[in-house]
């Protein structure tokens, strides 16, 4: 029986199609995470990474990082090319000396840096018991901690999203919401802005499934094209990279990113958006 409510389709096609397709994500899901099901984390956590290369060993508590927050003031770009943050958690290999010689962290957490009407609190001290409860605003795995932001608070106004935060974050940054800081006097290397790449298309493995419509002008916005290139897509030349969907769900190219920061892999519509012609 045929309907108006999907043009030129049938209802029972598309509920079958849509089951596949949903059948087929958990199956990668589950096939990339080695059959465990990966609980989906509450709003506020998303995007959380925990840090403990050396905290233990030195008696103190993990440091937990807020990506929402950091997100929401700085661009991507900023600290995981220009400040060197690598993109896998703790492979970088933080140390409180880097912090107090003004790397890492330390380059805006020095206690001089201001941020709007802010003073960027110090991350470590170079004085021996100085103000030691300051270390848990950082080091505060498992510690009732009281933050300058609260997630639900800071975003009520925001655009909403699905999944993930349930912010939608490139809309918040293109209605002027939040305005992201992508250069920092003494770090950052001023260059000329490059021409930006239209959007393009690019066709699912999966028969059926919608096109993929990418958008370089949104990406550049937050990564500039350091951030994935060369490192994760090594080809500038579209078609010149080839990766799979399994490859992505273990966190690969576009799941650098899109598995724990970026809008996460189960929106499927935020990507595969171009009705199949």
């Amino acid at each position: 029986m045929r309907t108006n409510n999907f043009p030129g389709g049938c209802i029972i096609k598309k509920v079958i199609l849509l089951a596949c397709c949903s059948i087929l994500i958990f199956s990668v899901i589950a096939n990339a995470a080695g059959g465990v099901k990966k609980k989906r984390p509450l709003p506020h956590d998303y995007g959380k990474v925990v840090l403990n290369n050396y905290s233990e060993r030195a008696h103190m508590a993990p440091v937990v990082f807020d990506h929402w927050l950091h997100r929401s003031k700085f661009t991507c770009r900023l600290c995981h090319v220009d400040l060197a943050f690598a993109m896998k958690t703790g492979t970088t290999g933080i140390k409180a000396s880097d912090n107090m010689k003004g790397y890492y962290c330390g380059t805006c957490h020095n206690g001089k840096m201001t941020h709007g009407s802010r003073t960027v609190f110090a991350a470590c001290s170079k004085t021996p018991g100085d103000d030691f409860g300051r270390c848990e605003r950082c080091h505060s795995q498992g510690k009732t901690v009281k933050k300058d932001y609260d997630f639900y608070t800071y975003t009520e106004k925001f655009p909403k999203e699905r999944f993930g935060n349930g912010i939608n974050w490139e809309k918040a940054e293109a209605d002027g919401m939040i305005r992201l800081v992508d250069f920092l006097e003494g770090v950052s290397i001023k260059r000329t802005a490059m021409t930006v790449q239209k959007d393009f298309s690019l066709g699912p493995n999966v028969k059926g499934m919608r096109e993929i419509i990418f958008s370089h002008q949104k990406h550049t916005v937050w990564n500039g094209c350091e951030v994935c290139h060369p490192e994760i897509f090594v080809g500038v030349k579209k078609g010149a990279t080839k990766y799979s969907m399994v490859e992505i769900f273990e966190g690969k190219y576009c799941g650098v990113c899109h598995t724990d920061v970026a809008f996460p892999l189960t929106d499927c519509q935020r990507c595969h958006t171009k009705q199949v012609q």
